[in-house]
């Protein structure tokens, strides 16, 4: 089941509020998270805005291909 860029935005915001104020456990979606490092942390947020990007960015709709023998 693939998340929406809404939903991953406030599951992101979420954890920054919970780094800000100094909490290492957080609620995300009725699951109880407790990470052990601020360093943990800050890699699951990195790695929800790189989520993030990739659920927002769109698709080319045009490809084109050129092709020559060299000549």
């Amino acid at each position: 089941m693939a998340l929406g860029g809404d939903e991953l935005g406030a599951m992101r915001d979420e954890l920054v509020r919970a780094r800000a104020k100094g909490v290492r456990s957080v609620q995300l979606n009725g699951e109880r998270v407790e990470y052990k490092t601020d360093a943990e942390m800050a890699s699951a947020i990195a790695d929800l805005e790189a989520r993030i990007r990739r659920a927002s960015a769109t698709a080319p709709g045009v490809v084109r291909f050129r092709t020559s023998k060299g000549f």
